[in-house]
């Protein structure tokens, strides 16, 4: 990998969220910065005050951050101007500088939803959302967009109620998903990812042949919900 100096003119991008160190954005971004040759460094925090940090970017003059769980929705109240998507979706997950002002986007949306069409039409499929956060925010208008049939699972019962409210669809607690049909199974939540990667989100006795399954988790990229997905005959995404 290509070297490039840190010095008074490096621009800086980060992610916040808690937990970070999982991630693997700190080397994705480093790595490609380096082949451009552009000038800049991209750090991990652990950030529990959202408040806190979104001040620290624009007094550090931070040019950009990605925002990961659990402040995709309440960081927004502390950006300058929200783009119309990500207000609608009520989630930020990108967050750029622009001489002071700050500005929130979500790429959740449209990232999933390319590579869920990549592999299935969603139009009419009874689409079944395990969780209620930022990024379940994201897929959720996505799925309602593309004509799915949406129904909104979580262990936490205020969370999910609120969520399904929004999108105008069903909430259902996560105990009761061996009574609802499901076509497309989206896990939009942490369930699975680095360190604790033996756990799943649904019980393996739900899959289903033929049933697609996406898994938000990229760390590892083969979750164990895929992997049992696989097993069981389900396309994976």
């Amino acid at each position: 990998m290509k070297h490039i100096n840190i010095d008074s003119s490096t621009s800086v991008y980060c992610l916040i969220g808690d937990p970070v160190s999982h991630s693997l954005s700190p080397v994705m971004h480093n790595t490609a910065f380096a082949h451009i040759g552009y000038n800049a460094a991209y750090l991990a925090f652990n950030v529990k005050d959202p408040a806190g940090a979104v001040a620290g970017i624009r007094a550090l003059g931070i040019k950009g951050a990605s925002v990961t769980i659990p402040h995709k929705v309440s960081v927004i109240k502390f950006l300058d101007e929200i783009d119309e998507d990500a207000l609608k979706i009520g989630a930020v997950n990108t967050i750029i500088n622009r001489d002071g002002k700050l500005f929130g986007y979500n790429s959740d949306c449209l990232g999933a939803m390319a590579a869920l069409s990549e592999k299935v039409d969603i139009k009419n499929k009874k689409v079944v959302l395990v969780g209620a956060g930022g990024a379940a925010r994201a897929i959720g208008f996505g799925v309602l967009f593309g004509g799915g049939n949406l129904t909104i699972l979580n262990i936490l019962e205020d969370e999910g109620k609120t969520l399904a409210r929004d999108l105008g669809v069903d909430y259902y607690p996560l105990s009761h998903i061996d009574k609802i049909d499901c076509e497309i199974l989206i896990n939009a939540t942490p369930v699975g990812m680095y360190p604790n990667i033996d756990a799943m989100p649904v019980e393996e006795q739900y899959l289903k042949e033929g049933m697609t399954v996406m898994d938000i988790v990229y760390n590892p990229l083969k979750t164990k919900l895929l992997k049992k997905a696989e097993e069981k005959g389900c396309i994976t995404v």
